[in-house]
């Protein structure tokens, strides 16, 4: 059965997959790297396959969602790159397709609230900064609740907060019927893990990740080379603690707080 269903899913992972490297929402890296996930997704159960895609496609909506008028906010803070490589999406979807598989192929329950815990702490990461970055106006950083420039991690603001609390109920509700026991405490649990990863996403990324400055601009940015053409500096954080590590500290926190309240309501 699981052979049956890896091949499945290989289908239907290359299928998407494809599409998604034609439409520049994956780069190759990228596509290989959703690929294998999908395949384990799928050989965990088709429900797990199912609740990846889900999220896969809601973020790239979203993603997509008023872009280039998002590109034009960010301009001066992240990066122009629209295509998801290997490392961004196994920083997303990687700790919850490993979860997953252990619960199906262990029994236990407390890797399947970690699995769903994670996909819904990418999933509130995601709405969350897409959401947030077009409707949230000006930011201020979590920290120190100053106004920061959008795009900049650390940054928050009310829209964002919303969005983050949708995108962790979407997949909570949806997750919870993968497993045939405690669906309610699942639910309950993975939305609690859901919104900590990304407020916990939010404090790394104010905190420790590490931030550029442009000294011809006096901005801080994410990027190496400034909108302006000039080389910025590494100013603060640790140097080699990027938005991608800071994603799967997202999903892991989401995981664990998951694995807490679910045992917790299920004592």
């Amino acid at each position: 059965m699981m052979v049956i269903r890896a091949l499945a899913g290989a289908a239907v992972a290359g299928a998407i997959t494809a599409g998604a490297r034609k439409t520049r929402s994956l780069s190759e890296s990228g596509q290989w790297a959703a690929f294998f996930c999908g395949i384990l997704a799928a050989a965990a159960g088709w429900w797990w396959a199912g609740l990846l895609i889900a999220f896969f496609l809601t973020s790239t909506a979203l993603t997509r969602w008023r872009a280039p008028e998002k590109m034009q906010k960010t301009e001066g803070t992240l990066p122009r790159a629209t295509e998801r490589n290997a490392t961004q999406v196994l920083a997303n979807g990687g700790l919850f397709v490993l979860f997953a598989f252990g619960a199906q192929y262990t029994g236990r329950e407390r890797l399947a609230f970690a699995a769903l815990g994670a996909l819904a702490a990418a999933s509130s990461d995601t709405w969350s900064t897409e959401v947030g970055t077009a409707l949230g106006g000006m930011p201020r950083m979590i920290s120190t609740w100053k106004p920061v420039e959008p795009g900049l991690s650390g940054g928050v603001s009310f829209a964002g907060f919303g969005a983050g609390i949708a995108g962790a109920l979407f997949i909570a509700l949806v997750g919870a019927f993968a497993i045939p026991h405690h669906r309610t405490q699942l639910a309950i649990a993975a939305a609690l893990g859901g919104f900590a990863g990304c407020v916990a996403d939010s404090l790394i990324g104010a905190t420790l990740q590490s931030k550029r400055f442009c000294d011809r601009c006096r901005h801080w940015t994410e990027r190496r080379v400034h909108a302006c053409g000039y080389r910025t500096r590494h100013a603060r954080g640790i140097y080699w603690l990027s938005n991608d590590l800071v994603n799967l500290c997202c999903t892991f926190v989401g995981a664990a707080t998951a694995v807490v309240a679910g045992w917790l309501l299920t004592r």
